[in-house]
């Protein structure tokens, strides 16, 4: 056996030198931290009765003062654009991140005023750990039990979705995904209506979630022996460098990294063939809790995406954009073909979900600037359309105190019944088609454009002509609810409360104002415009540098 060589015998460097912390740029990411550590106090100390009041306010205030955290922090980042790295860089701060960060919040304080709205009973179970219809349960619903852990829960899976577009390594990156999923999965089985459907939603999302992190994690490992590091910014010159200093012969590595990584995040933006459980989960689950994974967890999942595909894998673009391309088209083509079959609005929403995510699949594809910042806006207009719309599912029920109807036959002859509510979700609706003076129609025109310019125009063509499949069952739910005759077995629909009321007023808001002027929006959305130029990938294609994200 040959002798080690001399660098390999040296001792290792010991530094005393502790890490340098910029609590500034962390500041939001600690206050929602320590706010679900106090919630978890709160169910150990504070009185039973007091304990839903108390859990609400100190989730509603961390939430909101993490929002303005994070605006404030635009301000700390330097002037010419360009972005930096915190905590050992292992985290990155810089506008795309921002821009994430600040949307998941808005996201999380909608969903949490859903959570928050009662009419009468909680959207969750009285007491999980009892066996669905058993004498146990029957007495915690009398005795009006409420499973107040819900809060701090969904705090920790926002901490999660916060970490997971700005990490800036694949193990942070990992202890993201395990952050925002562990919650979820829990937090989907507490439905209060139909619990074993719930908690077998709970089951399926769990275990198609560890496969995928298998995946994720196998990726990394993959990655990490060709680049000999799991940061981003090393990856990335290894591979610029052709994989000199990596493992003789490591190419083959990559693309297993690239190809077992692309599993793990594609699994959380639902793209098809990793699709599978978003239906049974978003009809199972407590519906303000799908209201946040189809709003906040696509937000983090898409954004994660980008910066591993644009950063770490930026420099191999010719290799992984084939895969997108298919993954793309078959996302956008079968969802929108199974969708037309769906008669639960939940699942026909789920199914929504992924025929979205392949429009925003067309943007990651082109790799530019004008991609990240249609990607980025597409996702900021869906997530306050799909809140929306699930806040006025959850009003619409199969009589007085039953629950939700779903079933999209007995929507028929709403709009007489309620004008407000269904010409609410008929403007949602009209969104996630893409019709003219709404944000949806903005969104798909700036993925687009960005794919046309990226010489993606065959998938362009796919995307409208899914588009127009998608048109079809929107407007065929619209029609129903407005010129069907009202069915025999009219659902109740109950008034809104201040919550629910206010979110569906977001949601309109939003939809209508990002449709009519999207100008100021997008024009700060581009990343370093004007000072970050896109590299030439091999055959002329641009690349996906990391000035994208202009990191320092």
């Amino acid at each position: 056996m040959s002798p080690l060589p001399h660098a390999a015998l040296a001792a290792p460097v010991i530094t005393t030198q502790p890490p340098h912390i910029d609590y500034a740029l962390l500041a939001p990411l600690l206050v929602v931290f320590a706010a679900g550590v106090l919630g978890v106090l709160v169910e150990a100390f504070v009185p039973r009765q007091r304990r839903r009041a108390v859990q609400f306010g100190l989730a509603a205030v961390a939430l909101v003062v993490a929002f303005v955290l994070t605006v404030l922090r635009v301000g700390l980042l330097p002037a010419d654009g360009a972005g930096l790295t915190v905590a050992s860089a292992s985290l990155a701060v810089d506008r795309p991140t921002l821009f994430f960060q600040g949307t998941i919040l808005v996201m999380a304080i909608a969903s949490l005023l859903l959570v928050a709205e009662h009419r009468g009973e909680s959207s969750f179970a009285a007491q999980a750990a009892t066996v669905p219809g058993s004498e146990e349960e029957r007495a915690h619903v009398i005795a009006g039990s409420q499973h107040t852990e819900v809060y701090p829960l969904v705090l920790f899976a926002v901490l999660g979705m916060l970490l997971f577009p700005a990490s800036n390594d694949f193990l942070t990156m990992f202890i993201a995904l395990e952050v925002m999923s562990l919650p979820l999965y829990l937090l989907c089985g507490l439905a209060r209506r139909r619990r074993l459907f719930s908690q077998e939603a709970a089951v399926k999302y769990f275990l198609l979630g560890a496969f995928s992190s298998a995946f994720f994690l196998f990726g990394i490992a993959m990655v990490y022996g060709y680049a000999g590091s799991v940061n981003f910014a090393v990856i990335r010159e290894t591979v610029d460098a052709g994989g000199a200093g990596a493992l003789p012969g490591g190419g083959p590595l990559l693309l297993l990294g690239i190809a077992l990584v692309g599993v793990g995040l594609l699994f959380k933006v639902g793209a098809v063939p990793f699709h599978n459980w978003k239906p049974d989960v978003y009809q199972g689950a407590p519906t303000p809790i799908t209201a946040l994974m189809a709003s906040g967890t696509l937000v983090a999942a898409f954004g994660a995406l980008l910066r591993v595909f644009y950063v770490a894998f930026g420099g191999s673009v010719e290799q992984w954009r084939p895969m997108m391309w298919v993954v793309a088209v078959l996302t956008m083509v079968l969802a929108a073909v199974v969708a037309v079959t769906q008669r639960d609005i939940k699942r026909l929403l789920a199914y929504s979900s992924v025929v979205h995510a392949g429009f925003v699949l067309t943007a990651v594809v082109a790799a530019s600037p004008e991609g990240l910042a249609g990607a980025m806006f597409y996702l900021a207009a869906y997530g306050f359309t799909t809140v929306g719309a699930f806040a006025v599912v959850t009003l619409v029920r199969v009589h007085e105190g039953g629950a939700e109807s779903g079933d999209l036959a007995t929507w028929a002859g709403l709009g007489r019944t309620s004008p407000l509510l269904a010409g609410s979700l008929g403007l949602f609706l009209l969104a996630f088609a893409g019709i003219p003076l709404t944000s949806g129609f903005i969104g798909k025109f700036a993925v687009f454009e960005a794919a046309v310019s990226a010489g993606a125009t065959p998938l362009v063509v796919v995307g409208v002509l899914s588009s127009a499949v998608t048109a079809f069952f929107y407007v065929r739910i619209i029609v129903l609810m407005f010129f069907a005759e009202p069915a025999s077995t009219q659902p109740r629909v109950l008034r809104p409360g201040r919550f629910t009321g206010g979110v569906i007023g977001l949601g309109v808001v939003a939809t209508l104002v990002l449709g009519i002027f999207p100008g100021p929006v997008l024009a700060h959305l581009s990343p370093g415009a004007g000072a970050a130029e896109t590299a030439e990938a091999p055959g002329g294609a641009p690349a996906a540098p990391a000035e994208l994200f202009a990191i320092r």
